[in-house]
């Protein structure tokens, strides 16, 4: 059985978990928004300590892919890939939203499953899946407005959100068709997900593999101190 290192940087808190054969063994998630600099190698030194396994015993680590907060998505991939470099272990890159909608599957069947990642103002990172998860509408940036599910209200199917762009909806447009959970992002939800990439042997390549961004980063010029 695999023992995996998770981490998950994709949104303002971060945390790791340690898996071993697809069940969590020992986890830590970040007490503060954006710290994920000053703690997410602590977290990862934490769990691995809890789980009793030392850093070389791992046999792959995974990385929460995006899309997400550009500077925090870069810090966990910084840190996952200097890990499999060092280590010489392979990386595995978990799609966030997928394992938000996995995670999210638990709730209602037959569903359409809605993760949604705040990407400032009204707009989110989303993509649909259904209950095979397959994914039916990709991976995108979307402004949310009083149409924007339209189709999936005019098919009577429900829709489940998680994540935490979920909220955003509520301002928009309600339904008795939605269900909202309280799942967010977090390295115990990459576990299914990776642990079925290692099975498959689906590895990106250390040296070239980024994150999936969707957006150019929001850089604004500095304003002078007089």
């Amino acid at each position: 059985m695999a023992i995996i290192l998770n981490i998950e940087t994709a949104t303002d808190i971060g945390s790791v978990c340690v898996s071993n054969g697809g069940e969590v063994i020992a986890t830590k998630d970040g007490s503060a928004t954006f710290s994920h600099a000053k703690d997410t190698t602590l977290m990862i030194e934490a769990c691995l300590t809890e789980a009793g396994i030392p850093m070389q015993n791992l046999d792959a680590i995974a990385i929460s892919s995006g899309p997400g907060s550009y500077t925090s998505l870069r810090i966990g991939t910084s840190i996952a890939k200097g890990m499999c470099y060092a280590l010489d272990k392979p990386l595995i890159a978990v799609n966030t939203l997928e394992s938000l909608a996995l995670a999210a599957s638990k709730v209602a069947q037959g569903a359409i499953y809605a993760p949604m990642i705040d990407a400032r103002r009204m707009e989110v990172y989303t993509a649909f899946y259904d209950e095979g998860m397959a994914c039916t509408l990709p991976m995108q940036p979307l402004i949310l407005d009083e149409t924007a599910f339209e189709a999936a209200l005019n098919a009577e199917k429900t829709i489940v959100f998680s994540g935490n762009g979920a909220e955003k909806i509520k301002k928009v447009i309600d339904s008795p068709q939605f269900i909202f959970t309280e799942i967010i992002c977090a390295a115990r939800h990459l576990v299914l997900l990776a642990h079925r990439a290692f099975d498959a042997q689906l590895f990106e390549s250390v040296a070239y593999f980024e994150p999936d961004y969707l957006k150019p980063p929001n850089i604004t010029t500095p304003k002078k101190i007089l």
